[in-house]
């Protein structure tokens, strides 16, 4: 008989290899909207749940015994068959109307994430994003690519907004920021992140600075005129000006970019904030030898497939911050997706 060992490789490889199919079976359950005609808390046959979203009973059946094994539905078996219902995991993630919902970001995984992820051999091939081969347009432009269409902007934008809905508050209460009251976000997109640290900051005004188009949607879809404490500023934070501020947040920018990239726009935010202010980057972080997190090496993998950087240590960014002139770095692990690194002017 093998060892205990023995045994345990080849299932890792079997539950590895299967991992594909796992994440697009839960992908195509919230496009389908299975958890969403679930939401009423009344369980429904395979047969009733087919009927009212317009799918094959034998392929929805199986979907939802899929979703079932997943621990994404619930089913209770009476005497009129299979009834199905919404997990708590389901109900507060995989929900549109939950505030926690997942949904943007499944989308955005399952319709562009995924297509760019076909060429992962070719991206680690060429050590280059893939747009050109799974859209048929350039990759020099990565955020060019990314918002392609106007449709492709906003599923991007609500994707972001739905992981600060879940991480953002962690990355916001790593450090003490009420000192600071005049915020900058830079690249702040659908302005989640900007309305978590308007709640946790009372005192503190946020500007998010996007691109033009992307400020114009954050308006119309996202950001309330009645959020007072939220204001925009439209501009290319490479090529234009940034405007005094004592604290500039960077969620999830620097890893889109290589080192000098980095540097450069560091630089800029370094001459643009008030003595004694700071910049706060919101990255998941690497172990210092990368032998880990696994989530942060595959996300690092992503940045590969999606555009010119990469996931980094906390002495890799500390370096960067450094670099530009950035003293009294302090790194917070929350323990969750995002970590939080504080530079000090």
């Amino acid at each position: 008989m093998g060892s205990t060992e023995d045994l345990d490789y080849p299932q890792m490889i079997v539950q590895y290899s299967n991992g594909f199919l796992i994440s697009k079976v839960m992908f195509t359950a919230c496009e389908l909207g299975v958890f969403d005609l679930l939401e009423s808390g009344k369980p429904l046959s395979s047969d009733a749940i087919a009927v009212q979203l317009g799918a094959s009973t034998i392929g929805m059946k199986r979907l939802l015994d899929a979703c079932v094994g997943l621990k994404l539905l619930a089913v209770e078996m009476t005497q009129e068959g299979a009834l199905y219902r919404n997990t708590e995991i389901s109900k507060v993630y995989l929900t549109k109307s939950s505030p926690k919902s997942q949904y943007h970001i499944m989308m955005y995984y399952s319709n562009t994430v995924y297509l760019c992820w076909q060429y992962l051999a070719d991206a680690v091939r060429e050590g280059r994003n893939q747009y050109e081969r799974a859209f048929g347009i350039s990759s020099k432009d990565p955020f060019g690519a990314m918002y392609r269409s106007d449709e492709e902007m906003l599923k991007f934008m609500a994707g972001q907004n739905s992981i600060w809905s879940i991480c953002g508050r962690d990355v916001l209460a790593a450090f003490d920021l009420s000192p600071f009251t005049q915020i900058y976000d830079l690249g702040g997109g659908g302005g989640a992140l900007a309305q978590e640290c308007a709640s946790l900051y009372p005192n503190s005004t946020i500007t998010i600075y996007d691109l033009p188009k992307v400020v114009q949607v954050a308006k119309e879809q996202f950001v309330s005129p009645e959020e007072h404490q939220i204001t925009f500023h439209e501009g290319d934070f490479f090529n234009d000006s940034i405007p005094e501020a004592e604290l500039y947040i960077l969620s999830k920018i620097l890893h889109d970019w290589d080192d000098d990239k980095c540097k450069q726009l560091l630089a800029k935010v370094y001459k643009a904030c008030k003595p004694g202010g700071g910049v706060l980057l919101v990255e998941s972080l690497l172990n210092e030898d990368k032998s880990g997190p696994v989530e942060t090496q595959l996300y690092s993998m992503n940045m590969l497939v999606q555009t010119e950087g990469k996931e980094r240590t906390a002495a890799e960014y500390s370096k960067l911050l450094e670099a530009a002139g950035f003293g009294l770095i302090q790194v917070k692990r929350t323990g969750k997706l995002y970590d939080a690194v504080l530079g000090r002017k």
